[in-house]
């Protein structure tokens, strides 16, 4: 009975085990970024990732070339339903916890360094930095130091960046 018991375990186990895997392809464009996971080295893209951390868990991720702003984001395993977890789930409890797999491919886009970035932080910056340029230049017209023409032209510049 207990050799059985014990089979029928190991059954369960080596069933449920490979199906708690989900793997994914890491790529960007261009190729052969160095990618870092949290914050290891991993390879280079294109990479195949593959885990069986549970649903909702989440890796940074970091990709580097030379010449591109390095890329940040992460990696969640929550993107699609795994239908076989979910039926496994219903005979046996443990496997609920890897309902949920990646996506096939992950794909990102470097972009080069030193252009305008994306990053809402310096947007931000930029954003304060022509508000408080316009918010002096309306001051000195609004103290007559400017003429309405000269406000004009020098709000224009402010907000053309020039």
């Amino acid at each position: 009975m207990k050799l059985s018991i014990l089979l029928l375990s190991a059954g369960i186990v080596l069933f449920i085990l490979p199906g708690c895997s989900s793997t994914t392809m890491i790529s960007s464009k261009p190729e052969g970024a160095k990618l870092y996971m949290d914050e290891q080295y991993k390879g280079t893209t294109p990479y195949s990732y593959s885990d069986t951390k549970i649903v909702g868990s989440s890796t940074p991720l970091r990709l580097e070339l030379e010449g591109y702003a390095p890329f940040r984001t992460t990696l969640v395993r929550s993107e699609r339903a795994d239908v076989g977890a979910i039926i496994g789930g219903i005979f046996v409890l443990v496997p609920f916890l890897w309902t949920m797999q990646y996506n096939p491919d992950h794909t990102y886009e470097l972009r080069p360094a030193g252009s305008v970035s994306d990053d809402p932080a310096v947007k931000t910056s930029l954003t304060k930095d022509k508000a408080e340029a316009l918010r002096e230049t309306r001051k000195l017209y609004d103290e007559g130091t400017l003429t309405k023409d000269e406000y004009e032209r020098e709000k224009q510049k402010i907000l053309d960046g020039k």
